[in-house]
């Protein structure tokens, strides 16, 4: 696939990448979201993945160490709204300290939709066609990604607030559990059974079982 430019106005996406020396993550974008007969990454955990990438630039151009674990941690306290107001304004301001201009780094963070825009637009791609059985089984990991992902950023949550003394510090076990229930029945599934059963085999009654 081309990355040619030559159709006028750059879009966001190319011009953060020359920014921060990103250039590698063109092909690295079309690769992870067409992906393989197997997995593709979506375009919103693309978006997340790229402005880590923008994020740990950033930080690494000011001099600082951190690694890709502080670097998703981080990311998370400046993004997450759910994050505590006070450990956004500490993580902040250690920033600053370094030589991190913040609000920059964050006008130059993208959208899904900006990385479907450079994908298709920019670099001319597009997903192969896939059969029904393909995409649930595709769906089906995603969920499952998702799930592990979630309950190990849980776990981490834990533990930091446990170090921090916010918390009880104790050892604890985190389970995600995914489920559905039938809206016409009441049926309750887990939703890897659900998607591999093709959705809930009941009539369509109101009746539960």
């Amino acid at each position: 696939m081309t990355e040619d430019s030559s159709r006028g106005r750059r879009t966001k996406v190319e011009r953060v990448m020359d920014q921060y020396g990103l250039e590698e993550w063109g092909p690295r974008l079309e690769a992870e979201w067409i992906g393989d007969e197997t997995e593709r990454t979506s375009l919103r955990d693309l978006a997340t993945e790229f402005n880590q990438a923008v994020l740990r630039a950033a930080v690494r151009d000011s001099g600082a160490s951190v690694l890709d674990t502080d670097i998703e941690s981080l990311y998370r306290t400046l993004t997450d709204d759910d994050v505590s107001r006070s450990d956004a304004v500490r993580r902040r301001r250690d920033l600053e300290r370094a030589g991190v201009d913040i609000d920059d780094v964050r006008s130059d963070f993208v959208t899904h939709q900006t990385i479907y825009t450079y994908l298709t637009n920019v670099r001319d791609a597009s997903l192969p066609e896939e059969d029904a059985e393909d995409r649930i089984e595709r769906k089906k990991e995603t969920v499952q990604r998702l799930a592990g992902r979630t309950q190990v950023i849980t776990e981490s949550t834990l533990e930091e607030l446990g170090n921090a003394g916010e918390i009880a510090d104790r050892e604890y076990d985190v389970f995600v559990d995914v489920r559905a229930i039938c809206g016409d029945c009441g049926a309750d599934y887990p939703i890897v059974d659900l998607l591999e059963q093709g959705g809930c085999d009941c009539d369509g009654s109101d009746t539960a079982r």
